[in-house]
């Protein structure tokens, strides 16, 4: 039984980019796939696609790589489901000044640190990715 399915799925992206794997798949779940779109969209997945039917379906990612490596360094899952971190706006700050993003989860949906500061919403403080 998965425990934490956000920290299984950064967990097959961290590991699929250190070993040079051009593409990743886990479980589907409409969470896992907003926060796949939106690394997508930040620039750090080359592609997101939903495969399969009803209880098989998946979510393939195409991973980035660039310079001799891959695009995404450092993938660290910071609120767990036994300590949950929580940022109001005043303490949401840039990631590896500004090379990084750091993912929230809010009422608007998920945001990156940029987006919250943004749109003044503080929120849980998924992971850091630079």
């Amino acid at each position: 039984m998965l425990m934490d399915p956000l920290a299984d799925m950064l967990t097959v992206i961290r590991n699929a980019s250190r070993a040079g794997l051009p593409s990743a798949s886990f479980p589907f779940s409409n969470f896992k796939s907003a926060v796949a779109d939106k690394l997508k969209r930040t620039g750090y997945l080359r592609s997101v696609t939903n495969k399969g039917k009803k209880v098989k379906k998946t979510i393939e990612v195409e991973l980035l790589y660039g310079n001799g490596g891959p695009k995404i360094k450092e993938l660290r899952r910071l609120s767990k489901p036994s300590c949950r971190v929580y940022r109001p706006i005043k303490a949401i700050h840039s990631v590896r000044q500004g090379y990084g993003s750091a993912f929230y989860s809010t009422s608007s949906g998920i945001l990156t640190d940029k987006e919250a500061r943004e749109a003044k919403i503080g929120g849980e403080l998924l992971f850091r990715i630079w």
